[in-house]
């Protein structure tokens, strides 16, 4: 009997040992209390501690990672839930519970019964000794264009497959032990040549180093004709670090550009994100910073003294759509002297009459259009066929999921970072509540 027992241990002791590692790799815990999600961070990835921003994410979808199917597309309507910390420490947990504000469900307990792939992520804030006195914890952007969910040094767990049901106090324990990689800029080539510096204006302003950029887009035979100076067209847009017009080798736009008959010029995109957002409206703002000027007095002239510009008025053209409509018309309307014109395609708003469908100094409310007993919701985005994908409401509600203090890295924080005036605790003051 003895020997059998033995043998019997020999033969169990595996699977026994399995079991309990497969019980602590397992993200799903029994609670006595609620149901809530703990969130921490290895120190193998980031030894020292944390003040950022903490974020849960819940998908039906396991075909991609539950935050790559977030990010800006608020239109996903994958549910997101985000909370604040505070040097928090390597292995220390941050509890993502019932009270906690997310979108578009506001609470997890809102979560239906059912089976979810859950990811844990921390966005990393910067600390950032301004010189107008205040100081600022918020993202700094990593050549990335301030989008949380890819920047790099940023933290994220392994994907967990659970059943969620919020009424059995179940707790999920999500480890964030994956960092992302840094950005990979593409090589220069014959045609497009990318440029990066620290701009000490800006860094003066912020206290931290921030740096200018640009793509520039070089005309057919510039190589071949050293003493010919060409015109140029500042293309202005989101951050991107992708060629000027979508020129890419072999595709239309660039059998066109290189085409015989094609008019000659340089083509030029800029990157400047800021701590609001991927790029900063090219305004000097109290929150912002001096953007005008450091672009106007650094980048500018660093592009025309290392290519062969005409540095003319009559010979510098302004384009753009959407934000770089607005920051096109922006810049011609600032410097008339110094662009020959602008074209400015579907620009943001222009008008707080009309910021969105919002007339700021009558509308009583920003999110509802209120006539008499009627009280609807004003759109935001549409289909081409008038179906309303979101509302104002929605847009800002995950904003202020994403980061409260206008630190979203989204369209309403830089919106109201370049508008308004500083607030007492240094952030943008909110035009609404």
């Amino acid at each position: 009997m003895k020997l059998r027992k033995r043998l019997l241990l020999v033969v169990l002791a595996p699977v026994f040992m399995a079991s309990v590692v497969f019980c602590y790799d397992s993200p799903v815990q029994e609670n006595p209390g609620p149901f809530q999600f703990e969130i921490s961070f290895s120190p193998v990835v980031h030894p020292d501690p944390i003040t950022g921003r903490v974020y849960v994410i819940v998908s039906k979808d396991g075909g991609r990672e539950p935050r790559l199917q977030t990010g800006f597309d608020i239109a996903t309507g994958i549910p997101i839930w985000g909370k604040n910390v505070q040097e928090l420490k390597p292995g220390e947990t941050a509890v993502i519970d019932e009270d906690v504000f997310g979108f578009p469900l506001e609470s997890i307990k809102e979560i239906p019964a059912g089976e979810y792939h859950v990811q844990g992520f921390v966005n990393i804030y910067t600390e950032f000794k301004r010189s107008d006195g205040h100081t600022l914890w918020m993202h700094n952007d990593q050549w990335e264009g301030q989008r949380w969910n890819i920047s790099p040094g940023n933290l994220y767990s392994t994907v967990s497959k659970v059943f969620i049901d919020p009424g059995d106090g179940t707790m999920i324990r999500l480890v964030c032990d994956k960092v992302i990689p840094p950005v990979e800029v593409l090589p220069d080539t014959a045609y497009v040549k990318r440029i990066k510096f620290k701009s000490e204006i800006l860094t003066k302003f912020w206290g931290q180093p921030i740096y200018l950029g640009a793509t520039v887009l070089l005309p057919e035979g510039y190589d071949n004709h050293p003493d010919v100076c060409y015109p140029v067209c500042y293309d202005q847009g989101h951050f991107s670090l992708r060629a000027p017009h979508g020129f890419s080798e072999g595709n239309p736009f660039y059998k066109l550009w290189t085409s015989e008959n094609f008019p000659r010029m340089i083509a030029v995109t800029f990157q400047h994100p800021c701590p609001y957002y991927d790029d900063s409206y090219v305004v000097n703002s109290p929150n912002v910073g001096p953007y005008d000027d450091a672009i106007m007095q650094e980048l500018i002239p660093y592009v025309e003294e290392h290519f062969r510009i005409i540095r003319k008025p009559y010979a510098r053209v302004l384009t753009g759509g959407s934000t770089g409509g607005w920051i096109c018309l922006a810049m011609q309307v600032f410097h008339p002297d110094f662009f020959g014109g602008t074209w400015s395609l579907c620009p943001d708003p222009v008008d707080f009459r009309y910021y969105e469908l919002v007339n700021i100094y009558q509308d009583e409310n920003a999110y509802y259009r209120i006539h008499n007993q009627i009280q609807t919701e004003r759109p935001e985005a549409r289909d081409p066929d008038g179906q309303v994908w979101h509302t104002i409401r929605d847009s800002y509600y995950y904003e202020w999921t994403l980061g409260d203090r206008h630190r979203s890295g989204g369209q309403w924080a830089i919106w109201e970072a370049a508008y308004t005036p500083v607030g007492e605790d240094g952030y943008p003051k909110p035009l609404w509540d």
